[in-house]
């Protein structure tokens, strides 16, 4: 299934990824389905977590991504796709038809 989260207090402006019996298949930008790619955030950091991620379980990459931190920012690009992946484990099946947790933050595309 496919989630979209919008990350909070950092540059990148939207996180699209799709989890499959718990792992990460696509970590991607804007829905798109073609090269990981990440729109805002640092081009080159983003792309690398995006691909160093694809085909590990969610729950480790949670374990290595959650509290990194950009300079002196709470959270990081990481940290947020760590939230998201979080909150799409956490969101029970029969609900991700719905809207995945808020719809402000985070929604499963149909």
């Amino acid at each position: 299934m496919a989630y979209t989260y919008t990350p909070r207090g950092v540059c990148s402006r939207g996180i699209t990824f799709d989890l499959e019996d718990g792992t990460v298949k696509n970590v991607l930008e804007d829905g798109t389905v073609k090269n990981v790619r990440f729109e805002g955030g640092c081009s080159g950091n983003t792309q690398g977590v995006a691909r160093l991620v694809e085909g590990m379980p969610a729950e480790e990459a949670i374990r290595r991504l959650a509290g990194i931190r950009c300079g002196f920012k709470p959270t990081s690009c990481p940290d947020q796709l760590a939230q998201a992946l979080r909150r799409a484990l956490d969101t029970p099946p029969d609900s991700r038809g719905d809207t995945g947790a808020d719809a402000e933050t985070m929604a499963p595309n149909s």
